[in-house]
């Protein structure tokens, strides 16, 4: 990544000339990486495919990371896959790589912001600030963050949208259909349709500051004095469709947490479990980015949640729906597993599928928080279930096939996906099976977070 990173090409042509060179310079290389492994060793051979998996991951890496929008928001979904078809001593260093464009991306110069930001506040910065930082401390996909301080000495973080990556967005879309394919040549598991389809609808939502102002209002109201979970309030008057303004958090990033010990891991994993699972439980909304990039560890040990860019509101009884499953599938009933399945939408012909078949599936691939236990998750833990549950290895993989996956559901997938990704990262232990039945079972607070969260809870829960 280059140090001054210059405005991100905005045409169309110029985009796709970057992702389309891209895609030609490494099929190209990939045949003759085949070619010449054709007269190499068996030793050799893999060591030069390995070597070639490993220079198109850099590349990709620096490619999306240049382009933003939509193009660098597949970096950031993938940063939560394991990569299989690199070389095992690639792997871990490629995820860190890719988290970079996640927390670390370079922010443009304040030139390339301050004509947009101007026309969303209606003047100068300064005229609006007490003080505002044109070096920006914080940068991502669809715009960059400038710490700023309110007329009353309130500290803020301003979110401002990249001139042009609304224009940019469509023409992103086009091109990841090319760029994909390489993407599966590291990742041979991913569901690369599944993953575009997610992105188009995302990146729809994430080009609107205002739906997200909304999003962040709701839950930031709805978690004032949580014991151990807070969301920045929303400077609504100095918002509006590409500035959003809201208190600033300063906190350890995910990277950082990592590096902690197992009690401190352990404890900020169940924090993010109960932060996700809470919201569909008491607030009936769906985060669909819970990536690690949107938590900061506070100094007073709360951890402070960011980005509601893409919330889904639940259809009154949709979550019952939800539980109906997960509760059928922990007293191992097969025909309420099929009729709780068929009744979510889950099964377009429920005739068809085996009972049997079902339950099995749906309990291996919970396995994580379905299981009673304690249990430490690692990347290599999560790697394994999804591919042996949700890939071609599948022994239900022709069933899944036939499966689809309802409207309501797909952000709920999505967030338990990135949670499980992210707790695998922390190598967070817990009894999550225990945690979980809180949410789907209503079952008593399982831990000390626990207790406190359901006291925090019960009174608004009463009132509602």
């Amino acid at each position: 990544m280059p140090d001054e990173p210059r405005r991100p090409p905005t045409s169309r042509l110029s985009r796709t000339a970057r992702l389309g060179g891209l895609v030609a310079g490494q099929s190209a290389r990939w045949a003759g990486t085949r070619a010449a492994n054709l007269v190499r060793s068996p030793e050799r051979a893999d060591a030069a495919t390995g070597e070639r998996t490993t220079a198109l991951a850099v590349e990709l890496v620096e490619q999306l990371g240049q382009l933003r929008g939509a193009a660098m928001k597949v970096g950031q979904v993938l940063s939560t896959v394991d990569f299989t078809a690199l070389p095992e001593e690639e792997r871990e260093r490629f995820k860190q790589t890719l988290a970079a464009l996640r927390d670390d991306v370079p922010p443009l110069p304040f030139r390339a912001v301050e004509k947009l930001l101007r026309e969303e506040l209606g003047t100068r910065p300064s005229e609006v600030f007490a003080h505002f930082e044109e070096e920006a401390f914080a940068a991502a996909s669809i715009g960059q963050v400038h710490r700023a301080e309110t007329r009353d000495g309130t500290p803020v973080a301003v979110k401002v949208q990249y001139p042009g990556v609304a224009e940019a967005v469509e023409t992103d879309m086009r091109n990841l259909t090319l760029v994909l394919p390489l993407v599966k040549r590291l990742a041979p598991g991913l569901d690369v349709k599944a993953l575009y389809g997610e992105l188009r609808e995302r990146i729809a939502e994430e080009l609107d500051y205002e739906i997200e102002a909304q999003n962040q209002r709701a839950v930031a109201r709805a978690h004032r004095g949580h014991p151990f979970a807070t969301v920045p309030e929303v400077h609504t008057r100095l918002s509006s469709r590409r500035v959003l303004v809201s208190d600033l958090l300063t906190g350890a990033r995910f990277e950082d947490v990592k590096r902690r010990d197992a009690a401190s891991r352990d404890r900020f994993g169940e924090i993010v479990f109960r932060f996700y699972f809470g919201l569909v439980k008491y607030l009936g909304r769906v985060s669909g980015d819970p990536h690690p990039g949107n938590y900061l560890l506070l100094d007073d040990g709360r951890v402070g949640f960011l980005d509601f860019g893409l919330m889904r509101v639940l259809e009154p009884g949709y979550l019952e729906s939800e539980q109906r499953i997960a509760r059928a599938v922990e007293a191992r009933d097969a025909d309420a597993v099929h009729a709780a399945l068929g009744a979510a939408g889950y099964l377009p012909d429920p005739t068809t599928f085996d009972p049997d078949a079902l339950l099995a599936q749906i309990t291996a691939m919970g396995a994580w928080y379905l299981e009673p236990g304690r249990r430490r998750l690692t990347p290599a833990y999560v790697a394994e279930l999804l591919d042996s549950t949700g890939g071609p290895r599948s022994p239900w993989f022709e069933q899944m096939r036939r499966q689809t996956i309802p409207p309501q559901a797909l952000l709920l997938r999505r967030m338990e996906g990135l949670v499980f990704a992210t707790l695998g990262e922390l190598r967070a232990k817990a009894d999550w099976n225990a945690v979980a039945r809180e949410f789907y079972a209503d079952a008593p607070p399982s831990t000390a977070l626990g207790a406190a969260e359901a006291a925090f809870w019960a009174p608004r829960s009463a009132a509602a």
